[in-house]
């Protein structure tokens, strides 16, 4: 039985200098973790290539595929075969792994990369016994070393030889947890899930806050945030959301304060707890989704304002964004 397996190239990280292997190492966890739930799988570094594989032959791939994709720290990924590092297997695994597929085009073209330099072929050489074997092996399909409908990619790494057609593109952005921890200031809003998502793809590992202001807010409006940050969480992993009951404190700012200054003076007190919480929960800067301009509190006098109210950086990824 054809064992099949992902391999998942890097991206960023392999610019990164002495630290490298912590990023690579924190991807590899990152990887384990969210894949945990889908079933076992060894997840190896090797020779800047992180191969993924399920430890039973029932787990499902395509779930492994999903969930991989939505991982920071990625650059691209291909689900692939393994077969032995002996060329005839080589071509058979080939054709049997990717009969379904050409059944559905009209050309291809082979490329092959070799890793391990003991093996006896070039990659060139091997690019042309896999291609000829699969023209002859299926007749109706074109070779077509210009402008092929698919590409297939023959590796020989020191462990085994693979075989994929297809390259998918991975979330980017660097592992979440190497760079360190935020609190991001969440509303029902599309902004401040946005500027969620863009942190983490930095690396920050987020704890949520919301304030909630009933009956000027409603139920359905705080599981509307539970339900973004479910989006979010997809991506980012799994988060703490705190909801602060801010309408007694909101309806003193009213009656309490000139109506000119009723959002400012509220957004400072907002900023001020939500750093209470982002220090409880070893968080060492705030995130907003705010944008120059969008509102009249976000211009650059109000979010100065805003700013002084709180210690921590804050974080507006959004800020020269419509």
């Amino acid at each position: 039985m054809m064992k099949e397996v992902i391999l998942i190239k890097l991206g960023e990280i392999v610019l990164k200098g002495l630290n490298r292997k912590n990023f690579e190492d924190k991807l590899v966890k990152n990887i384990k973790h969210r894949l945990h739930k889908i079933g076992a799988f060894k997840v190896k570094n090797s020779q800047s290539i992180i191969t993924v594989t399920p430890v039973f032959d029932d787990i499902d791939i395509d779930e492994a595929v999903e969930c991989i994709s939505k991982i920071f720290g990625i650059a691209t990924f291909s689900r692939a075969c393994v077969a032995e590092k002996n060329i005839e297997n080589i071509k058979e695994t080939a054709a049997e792994y990717l009969k379904d597929q050409f059944a559905m085009i009209g050309s291809f073209k082979v490329e092959a990369k070799r890793s391990d330099k003991k093996f006896p072929l070039t990659s060139p050489e091997i690019a042309r016994e896999v291609g000829g074997y699969l023209a002859d092996t299926f007749p109706e399909v074109e070779v077509d070393v210009h402008n092929p409908d698919a590409v297939v990619t023959v590796e020989i790494r020191d462990n085994a030889a693979y075989i994929h057609s297809g390259v998918l593109k991975g979330a980017g952005g660097i592992p979440v947890g190497t760079g360190g921890k935020a609190a991001i200031l969440i509303s029902g809003g599309i902004d401040s899930p946005v500027a969620a998502y863009m942190m983490a793809k930095r690396g920050i590992e987020l704890t949520a806050v919301h304030f909630a202001s009933p009956p000027y807010t409603s139920e359905r409006a705080e599981e509307k945030v539970v339900e973004l940050l479910r989006r979010v969480s997809a991506y980012s992993g799994q988060m703490t959301m705190y909801t602060v009951p801010f309408t007694k404190l909101q309806e003193e700012i009213r009656d309490k304060c000139h109506e000119e200054y009723f959002t400012i003076i509220m957004r400072r007190f907002m900023m001020t707890i939500a750093e209470k919480i982002a220090e409880n929960n070893d968080c060492k800067a705030l995130i907003t989704g705010e944008s120059l301009g969008q509102v009249a509190s976000q211009t650059i006098g109000a979010i100065a304002c805003t700013d002084n109210a709180c210690e921590m950086p804050v974080f507006r990824p959004l800020i020269g964004m419509d």
